[in-house]
């Protein structure tokens, strides 16, 4: 009797064993991630506090950014009085006050025009980022510390007509060399995408020192360049050498190559369009190619609505991994959230990071967001499982209102 009762605890306590061997085996269960619609949680069920995240959402209404609705206007209102400040993109008129709330992949709260197409300007860049991430990881770029110029085939412009009269243009180069002056061939992959480079040159029409050019016109032409990878300048005409560049690669337009691999694997809605500039285009393996612009610093750029913003902003609060699919590695995310030396608060173009709480105090060190002028923002907290898209609040007031935002959620 007394040895098959030791039989019996012997095989529940191997059975016992068994189960929680099996159960830590046990992949977890993967994180919600929406359909073609999402799935709404009320706040209370979403861990939200129902008052205060509704006096976040009156603050943010209430504080639109004091720009022109009419983006050309804005435009010419700002950029716009630089020098060769014309438009040269598509611009059109934006609409109100819009954000979108999701906790733990649900959605929680929107407001505004979520549905509503607009250009969301430099989250563009985070796009051009994603492209050259989509391109290391299947190693049509090696490595980002590799140099740039490597890995450019000639890139012909688009010619609509002949010249004139053949010949004329003797001696005037017929390809697009941005990667060809002694300094430009020392720029990696990694210093492009770090706003490092101190590309030098001219394309599409506007030369790199005409982007918020200095306050001493005699230093446009002139200054001492900076070696690659020391100093840090924000600078659209070298965000658009990138793209430039990402689309040689591909051998393919960066709309193509995002919807392919990127929006489309995400459930992205049909109606996001990356436009460039009127006369971005080239010859790509024979047929015309228009290369996208990274912001709408003279037009064209990413329109998208706020719920596909939402959508990016859950695919990299979760490191790269939609449900059961990984669409940009572990490896590019950690770089892209990797504080660039001489700006620790900016990481890969344009994940704009929370070192030491610098860029937004009542945000968690651990934050991040993708950012654009207007202001457009993709706001991350993988602390809170939390992200939040605002649109068109006056940059001043954001971090007041993610103060807010963050105040709703309970303990």
């Amino acid at each position: 009797m007394r040895r098959a009762s030791l039989l019996l605890l012997t095989s529940l306590a191997t059975s016992a064993l068994e189960a929680q061997s099996a159960q830590r085996a046990r992949p977890a269960a993967t994180p919600y991630v929406p359909g073609a619609e999402w799935e709404h949680r009320t706040p209370d069920a979403a861990g939200m506090d129902a008052a205060r995240l509704a006096d976040a959402i009156e603050f943010a209404k209430k504080s639109e950014a004091r720009a022109p609705r009419d983006m050309e206007e804005a435009h010419y209102r700002s950029f716009g009085r630089e020098p060769f400040g014309q438009v040269i993109g598509p611009l059109k008129p934006r609409g109100e006050p819009s954000g979108v709330v999701v906790r733990g992949g649900y959605l929680v709260a929107s407001w505004g025009e979520p549905d509503r197409v607009d250009i969301t300007h430099s989250v563009t860049k985070s796009m051009v980022s994603a492209t050259v991430g989509l391109a290391v990881d299947r190693g049509l770029i090696p490595s980002v510390r590799d140099t740039v110029w490597k890995s450019q085939a000639p890139i012909y412009p688009l010619r609509l007509q002949a010249p004139s009269e053949p010949g004329s243009t003797m001696g005037h180069g017929m390809f697009l060399e941005p990667f060809a002056t002694p300094h430009n061939r020392r720029i990696t992959w990694d210093d492009m995408l770090r706003q490092t480079s101190d590309w030098e040159g001219t394309l599409w029409g506007k030369p790199e020192w005409a982007d918020r050019p200095a306050q001493d016109a005699s230093t446009w032409k002139t200054r001492a360049r900076n070696a690659p990878g020391t100093v840090y300048e924000y600078n659209d005409v070298r965000v658009n050498a990138l793209a430039l560049a990402s689309t040689n690669v591909w051998r393919r337009p960066l709309p193509e190559v995002l919807r392919d691999y990127l929006m489309e694997p995400i459930g992205a809605s049909r109606t996001w369009r990356w436009y460039g500039y009127d006369n971005a285009w080239i010859i790509l393996d024979g047929r015309p190619v228009q290369v996208v612009s990274g912001g709408g610093h003279w037009g064209g750029g990413l329109y998208i609505n706020a719920w596909d913003m939402a959508r990016f902003g859950l695919l990299t609060q979760r490191r790269g991994v939609w449900g059961d699919k990984r669409i940009l590695s572990e490896e590019w995310v950690k770089q892209s959230l990797t504080p660039t030396t001489p700006q620790p608060t900016y990481g890969y173009m344009n994940w704009f990071l929370n070192t030491d709480r610098q860029w937004m105090s009542n945000a968690p060190a651990s934050a991040f967001g993708h950012v654009g002028n207007g202001t457009n923002l993709i706001f991350v907290s993988p602390e809170q499982d939390l992200v939040v898209v605002v649109r068109w609040i006056e940059n001043g007031a954001i971090n007041e209102f993610l103060g807010r935002m963050l105040g709703a959620i309970r303990p």
